[in-house]
């Protein structure tokens, strides 16, 4: 089984969880080389995050720089030619599902079907309540908003929903997604996240998982499933190094020559597992290309399975 992977782009987010230092003097040039050397190093996605506006209470944590994915996604789509462009993850619920599809359509159209719109229920509590969005209910209005995007991005000029959050017919919205059907993945660990994807996802994006507590999981996921139809399981993997990094890198950082780091890398596809979102320790941006560069030529092929 081989295994895709993709990266969360570094700068346009920046909580203190895994942001490394030299970004916070990065920005737009720094963003699009990145970008470029995913794509050409054969990566499946790069990754934007959502939030409109963090707290105090939270900026220490999470800090307040978060680019707007749609804005972000649609500039690198511009600078890059294979890539596709995840939005990991948009928190749909703080906008109506047609404001929602109108970027996200004219974003896969720009792109030339490059989009995959993975969404979240999201966290923070001052976001929905400032924006007039119900907090506790943010559950169950993204079960339905998750039903109004499949309309809305489907290929029906004047797609309808009837809902009791949401209910709209009779609207047009051009251009439609260059894609047939834009893959929605959905993000989050906890039970109803879990649910959520198995019942109306097309994938899944845990939350931070460890390797063992997701086999439970994947088992969870195909039994809700159960038609068979298919489902992109993703992973977020350990932070990695590729080769000996001479500095410290932290205890829980994978790393070693391309063999050693496959071969840890392969457990997720035994798990059940299709893709894996990587990150990588480095000290500034041409150390985080040469990360790149290094693991789509030398650990990617490794992980069709063997080696």
């Amino acid at each position: 089984m081989s295994l895709d992977y993709g990266i969360q782009l570094p700068v346009q987010s920046q909580s203190t969880i895994y942001a490394e230092p030299w970004e916070a003097d990065a920005g737009p040039a720094d963003l699009v080389e990145v970008a470029r050397a995913a794509d050409r190093a054969g990566f499946a996605y790069v990754a934007a995050c959502d939030h409109v506006a963090i707290p105090r209470r939270l900026a220490d944590a999470m800090s307040t720089v978060w680019y707007d994915p749609v804005a972000t996604l649609a500039h690198l789509a511009a600078v890059t030619e294979r890539v596709r462009l995840l939005a990991h993850v948009a928190v749909v619920g703080l906008r109506h599902p047609l404001l929602t599809a109108k970027q996200y359509a004219t974003l896969d159209h720009l792109s030339g079907g490059r989009l995959i719109l993975g969404v979240g229920a999201g966290h923070v509590r001052e976001e929905f309540e400032t924006l007039g969005v119900d907090f506790e209910r943010r559950g169950a209005v993204l079960d339905e908003t998750l039903d109004a995007l499949r309309a809305a991005l489907g290929p029906d000029e004047y797609p309808a929903h009837h809902g009791k959050s949401f209910d709209f017919e009779g609207l047009g919205q051009r251009p439609r997604p260059a894609q047939e059907r834009v893959p929605l993945w959905v993000g989050g660990s906890s039970p109803a996240a879990v649910r959520r994807a198995a019942l109306k996802g097309d994938g899944w994006l845990p939350q931070g998982d460890p390797r063992d507590r997701l086999p439970g999981q994947i088992e969870i996921l195909r039994r809700l499933r159960g038609d068979g139809a298919p489902l992109t399981v993703g992973a977020i993997t350990e932070p990695l190094y590729v080769g000996e990094p001479g500095w410290e890198v932290g205890r829980r950082t994978l790393t070693g020559p391309p063999e050693v780091l496959a071969e840890s890398l392969r457990a997720y596809a035994a798990m059940g597992v299709d893709q894996i979102q990587v990150r990588f320790r480095c000290r500034d941006r041409d150390e985080l290309i040469d990360q790149i560069g290094l693991f789509g030529t030398e650990v990617g092929p490794l992980l069709d399975g063997g080696s």
